[in-house]
């Protein structure tokens, strides 16, 4: 998988694209291969940025502060998110072939497949945005609409149409693409429902002759890591098509999605029994008056999960603590390790930053008007730990948070984890 030449793909079709989509046009292609070198790629960005957005940054309300979901919840979201552009991209692709010839154009299931991959590139990109406050959500409608833009230059020379039809052809698709969504939202929402403990890793580089190469603790270099397992769950999925039995096509395509939400290996997560007994008796000089702890799975993948509210005789002040362990979905923290992301706001009442430090990432947050504080990290790029109070400042949160075990759960993050 050449890594510089994704990356060139990308700028170029969003910067040139009308000298891009000839080059596209003839270009010799294979549905598996634009999935495994383009589609599982570029559509991981969004679900990403949707799940560290949920369930590490959070949503900042106004007059309410930042409202953040169970990691669980968020991780349930992602998937279902980038399940659905995996498939989405594959059926409104099948569905431009169908539409060709009203419009003029001619039938070629990989020509549909390609116009609806890279116009879908603005919008993966600008999934980017919302990890930004404020105009984060104007970048992503203008990657969306962009998109628009970008279908109707694709498909006069892809699908062979006269230009003059090419705004009706995009519209109807474009109508398609919105039902095809709702659709599958609701259907893989009802199968996954709001607790999937599902999760994604980091994308990646092949190491070859003509591709780019990094060192191997660098971010190129985890990338590389995880591109291998694409490769190798791509390379299955043609064997499973050739085969022509379709059990094995459905566990081909089934590894391929585990392989790109995991990075290339399976995590069997903590049993409840074990993260729980990270939950301290006492933490900031409080006692332990209610501790609980899950484990949740879904597609082969897991995700535990232990809290404890501590608080003292007179109930005056307390604190809650959360542990969770991501299982596959370590690789959604090991990506935002890799690539860096931080975070420094200031509100009128308040902070949040997320930053590195001591190899863990961090994350607190503040509001003077609710008293309201939150302190975090994530050990091992694996474990989340997570003190909120009403009325302890982050400094109190700081110090408790040194009462939790975080040398012990970074020990455990090759813990269960599997090749696939």
């Amino acid at each position: 998988m050449n890594f510089n030449k994704l990356i060139g793909r990308v700028k170029a079709i969003l910067l040139t694209p009308k000298t891009e989509w000839p080059i596209i046009a003839g270009e010799t292609a294979t549905t598996v291969g634009l999935y495994t070198g383009y589609i599982l790629l570029l559509a991981a960005v969004p679900a990403i940025c949707q799940f560290l957005k949920l369930g590490v940054f959070g949503y900042s309300l106004p007059f309410l502060g930042t409202m953040h979901v169970g990691m669980g919840w968020a991780l349930g979201a992602a998937i279902q998110s980038y399940v659905a552009s995996l498939v989405g991209v594959f059926i409104v692709a099948l569905i431009v072939n169908a539409l060709a010839p009203t419009f003029g154009g001619q039938k070629d299931s990989v020509q549909a497949l390609k116009v609806v991959a890279y116009a879908y590139t603005a919008g993966w990109v600008a999934g980017i945005g919302m990890l930004l406050p404020a105009l984060g959500m104007l970048f992503v409608i203008a990657g969306i609409v962009y998109g628009v833009y970008l279908l109707y230059l694709g498909l006069p020379p892809l699908m062979k149409c006269p230009q003059e039809k090419a705004t009706a052809y995009a519209v109807v698709t474009i109508v398609t693409a919105i039902v095809v969504s709702i659709v599958l939202s609701a259907v893989l929402g009802s199968v996954l429902g709001t607790r999937g403990a599902l999760g994604m890793s980091g994308f990646g580089l092949h190491h070859g002759d003509n591709d780019v190469s990094f060192d191997g603790d660098s971010a190129g270099g985890k990338l590389a890591q995880w591109a291998q397992g694409m490769e190798q769950a791509g390379k299955q999925l043609e064997a499973a098509q050739k085969s022509g039995a379709a059990q094995n096509t459905t566990n081909a395509v089934g590894n391929m999605v585990a392989s790109a939400v995991s990075g290339g290996s399976k995590v069997e997560a903590l049993t409840p029994e074990r993260i729980k007994g990270f939950l301290p008796e006492t933490l900031g000089g409080l006692k332990r008056v209610e501790a609980s702890a899950e484990r949740n799975g879904a597609l082969g993948m897991q995700v535990a999960e232990a809290k404890a509210r501590y608080a003292d005789d007179s109930g005056g002040r307390s604190l809650n603590l959360e542990i969770t362990d991501m299982g596959s979905a370590k690789g959604l923290m090991a990506l935002a390790s890799w690539a860096n992301v931080e975070v420094d706001r200031q509100t009128q009442t308040g902070y949040e930053k997320t930053y590195r430090q001591g190899g863990n990432m961090i994350h607190e947050q503040w509001d003077s008007l609710s008293k309201h504080g939150e302190y975090g990290a994530v050990v091992g790029e694996r474990f989340a730990v997570k003190i909120e109070s009403d009325g302890a400042d982050v400094a109190a949160l700081k110090a408790a948070l040194g009462g939790v075990d975080l040398a012990g759960l970074a020990a455990l993050k090759d813990e269960g984890v599997k090749a696939n």
